[in-house]
């Protein structure tokens, strides 16, 4: 029974390694030879074992994880349908389509044209209590992150107990240094996946690159280069509504293309030390 623990870690860990190489890799055919041999899992055992720790069959997740892709550029980009197409690993735009309508059930261009329908929810700030800054365009060097992976709602996500497990590896394996980031890398949008598929990392960014994996505590980079970068002053409940007025009010009228990399957040304060009207959040928008 004790080592059940690592042999967990140690699983979530090859598990990671398949679903980043996985998002990077949309455009490819993706073997799964290549996948099985990142993971470093038996072949024979492959399937199973990784259907299991992501809750659905690998080809399933893979084609989701493609439409998803697909659905967010059409709803923040002017792509075009058929570069979509390419960008997310179909050969033409015809064979996206047949896939997007299985799981919309409607066409990417129909998608595009109703995108912009208002999401009602009482449980998030109105626009008018939003407080959100201008942003600023700021290049963004690479960040190295410790990293935690959680699934589920967002809102239901323990996040102070993730950061509460990061910092006490950064204690115990002495990387402690000025300048440490608290971080959070949403991949899915809400409003396009299920709530029980949505993933995010929750992490600590290191300064120097000083970082190991340990347990399910694994170790990546986000990726630099152009992002715009607003601060939303406010409870975290209305972090949501914040990022339906980028990208409903700003994005469109900025001029700026999105790039195909997820957006996080930095958490400039602490919710322990500051009343909740207070709380800083820098939320980075990647850019082209």
């Amino acid at each position: 029974m004790k080592n059940k623990p690592a042999t967990t870690n140690d699983y979530q860990q090859r598990i990671n390694r398949v679903v980043e190489y996985i998002r990077m890799h949309l455009d490819e055919d993706i073997d799964l030879r290549v996948l099985a041999e990142l993971s470093a899992f038996s072949p024979y055992h492959f399937h199973r074992i990784v259907s299991a720790l992501l809750g659905e069959p690998l080809g399933e997740f893979i084609v989701r994880t493609r439409i998803e892709t697909a659905a967010r550029l059409l709803r923040y980009t002017d792509v075009p349908v058929a570069e979509i197409a390419y960008r997310v690993g179909y050969d033409t735009p015809s064979s996206l389509s047949k896939a997007f309508r299985r799981f919309f059930g409607i066409s990417p261009k129909a998608y595009r044209i109703t995108k912009n329908r208002p999401m009602m929810n009482s449980n998030i700030q109105s626009d008018a209590e939003i407080r959100l800054s201008k942003p600023r365009i700021s290049e963004i060097p690479v960040k190295t992150v410790a990293y935690i992976r959680a699934q589920g709602n967002y809102s239901q996500v323990d996040y102070g107990s993730y950061f509460t497990r990061l910092w006490g590896y950064v204690r115990e394996h002495k990387f402690f240094t000025a300048g440490i980031e608290n971080l959070v890398i949403y991949h899915n949008d809400p409003d396009i996946s299920q709530a029980g598929d949505l993933r995010c990392d929750v992490c600590l960014a290191l300064p120097g690159g000083r970082a190991v994996a340990d347990g399910d505590i694994g170790v990546k980079e986000i990726a630099g280069g152009k992002y715009a970068v607003f601060l939303y002053t406010g409870p975290y409940t209305g972090i949501g509504t914040a990022y339906k007025k980028i990208c409903g009010e700003w994005l469109p009228e900025s001029g700026c293309t999105l790039r195909d990399s997820p957006c996080f957040e930095k958490y400039v304060n602490h919710p322990d030390r500051v009343p909740a009207e207070k709380l800083k959040t820098e939320i980075y928008i990647p850019l082209m």
